[in-house]
């Protein structure tokens, strides 16, 4: 028994415990390092690639079934990146989003059965206006999760900012989260509004979603 609970506790991941500590409390957490250093730059490497090969498009809004592009709400281009995927980097990235899937249905009986994620470029001065990540006819989205794929010299005078509007006993309290490299901000699909800032410069990251059934 003893070499069970060793076992155990040798399997849990501290940032993945974090994760999970700020949602219960919070519903947000936003964690430094949630990606490898190797593996932001190969996946930062894999989107300028595929972005200067054309293979992105306009961001929509709206799910599949009614969507609609409208610049004047959200600026960014996407590329969606596919579970059978064979592309490396993008298997790492899944994996790891894998690994934290599994620990969260084990601790907290969440349900995720699905995850969906896209890279997304904004170009400089683009922007998406405050949402929330649930549709009208589909409230499968669980969870939020953006990974931030910028450059090491991102500054927060560069912009970009993603920003979480909490809701706090004396009201709203919005909170301010930089993209730097590596860091991802996971949140509550169906309950927080939330907005990305125009950034005097490309910003790069992948976004995607936690879904239950």
């Amino acid at each position: 028994m003893e070499e069970l609970f060793e076992q155990l506790a040798f399997s849990i991941n501290p940032l993945d415990e974090s994760v999970i500590d700020d949602i219960l409390q919070n519903g947000h957490s936003v964690i430094d390092g949630f990606l490898e250093e190797n593996l932001v730059l190969s996946l930062r490497t894999d989107l300028l690639k595929k972005y200067e090969d054309d293979c992105f498009k306009k961001a929509a809004i709206g799910n599949r079934t009614n969507e609609t592009i409208k610049t004047g709400i959200r600026g960014d281009f996407i590329l969606w990146i596919y579970e059978h995927t064979t592309d490396y980097s993008h298997r790492l990235f899944l994996d790891r989003i894998n690994d934290l899937v599994v620990y969260l249905n084990k601790t907290c009986f969440l349900g995720i059965l699905r995850t969906e994620f896209h890279y997304a470029v904004y170009p400089e001065g683009k922007f998406y206006k405050r949402h929330l990540d649930a549709f009208e006819n589909d409230d499968r989205r669980k969870l939020s999760v953006v990974c931030n794929l910028n450059e090491d010299d991102w500054l927060p005078e560069h912009g970009g900012e993603l920003v979480l509007y909490l809701k706090g006993t004396a009201g709203e309290v919005p909170k301010t989260v930089y993209p730097f490299p590596g860091r991802a901000a996971v949140f509550e699909s169906r309950v927080l509004e939330h907005e990305v800032k125009a950034a005097i410069r490309q910003r790069l990251s992948i976004t995607g979603w936690l879904k239950t059934r």
